[in-house]
């Protein structure tokens, strides 16, 4: 091997200029003369007659340092493609210059500090004949310290004032007129209420539980859908969803003003990737329990499979026709009764 990368050095030369490496000839004239020079040197008159001549060039160009001879090059040559062998054939390791390079760090959300508390009762999980005098009621901690800017938003959402948020810009291009006068009638009723009024969990829904693998509440509808949704910021905290009853929200704005419940009980790699965690639930598990356990709509005969849309559609919201409009939907409808801060 150190031999073929030699020779694979001295074919690279042959691209150098010459002026770069003290030759004045053509690389295939100095092999050349190399070979002859080495036939003289192994004649003992010319050993004898010639040696200290030899000795006195080999010093000059030894000491020329700034001009580098073919010896020394070859010489260094030889050192680096030793090395490059040692190291590809693993007998040198390579370490990462950190040790976080090599794995991304996470944090466990049981170390994580709780800052704030909100609680949310259902309505509708429970039938009227339900041997159950306490509400449905969970409680989660938040994580403000990992999460500040979803922490704050979901903070405002879950009080009676809401979360101010600006109206959608106005669609002009519906065709039909009625469609038109009825969207310019919801945007100036925004427009009128938007300083005033902010949006909140009142009449949203439980709206898509997928068992085992999360459970989406707080879709919101009738007056707010003409708000923006807010963009929810990750601050790499490093928090997973590495236990049931974690919430997080999606990053980005695609998701509403909704949230996420990890139930537990299959890998919650889909959640980590595009999710950012925020809390966890710390009391009412049994509700989650009962959430996760729902029954839902399946449309998968029909669909080819589970829809993972992040957020219901505008189309859904008012009676869309679309088979995923339903997909994984529960049969019964459970709302989002009362929530607030503790």
């Amino acid at each position: 091997m150190l031999s073929s990368n030699l020779a694979v050095a001295s074919s690279l030369i042959a691209c150098l200029p010459n002026s770069s490496w003290g030759f004045n000839l053509p690389l295939p004239l100095l092999q050349q003369h190399s070979r002859h020079h080495h036939a003289r040197r192994s004649n003992p008159q010319y050993l004898s007659l010639n040696m200290e001549k030899e000795d006195h060039d080999q010093s000059l160009l030894l000491d020329n340092t700034n001009n580098p001879t073919r010896r020394n090059f070859f010489a260094s040559m030889a050192s680096s493609t030793l090395m490059t062998t040692l190291v590809s054939s693993s007998l040198i390791p390579i370490l990462p210059a950190h040790a976080d390079d090599a794995e991304g760090s996470t944090k466990s959300t049981a170390d994580a500090t709780i800052t704030d508390k909100i609680f949310i009762e259902f309505k509708g999980l429970s039938a009227p004949g339900d041997d159950n005098d306490n509400p449905d009621r969970i409680t989660i901690g938040l994580f403000g310290n990992d999460a500040p800017q979803p922490v704050s938003i979901l903070k405002q959402v879950v009080t009676k004032e809401g979360y101010k948020s600006k109206c959608k810009p106005l669609d002009t291009t519906r065709t039909l007129q009625k469609e038109q006068l009825e969207a310019n009638k919801v945007y100036n009723s925004c427009v009128d209420k938007e300083d005033t009024v902010g949006v909140n969990y009142e009449y949203s829904t439980v709206w898509r539980v997928m068992k085992d693998e999360r459970i989406d509440v707080g879709a919101v509808s009738g007056k707010f859908i003409a708000r923006e949704s807010p963009i929810f910021e990750d601050a790499k905290s490093g928090l997973v969803h590495d236990a049931a009853g974690v919430v997080s929200v999606r990053r980005g704005d695609e998701a509403g003003y909704g949230f996420t419940i990890f139930p537990g009980g299959s890998s919650s790699s889909a959640l980590d990737e595009d999710h950012i965690v925020v809390g966890r639930v710390i009391e009412g598990m049994d509700v989650v329990n009962r959430l996760n356990g729902m029954p839902v709509v399946r449309n998968v005969s029909l669909t080819g499979g589970h829809n993972t849309k992040n957020a219901p559609s505008r189309g859904c919201r008012y009676g869309g026709s679309e088979y995923y409009c339903s997909e994984n939907k529960p049969l019964k409808k459970v709302l989002l009764d009362k929530t607030g801060l503790l």
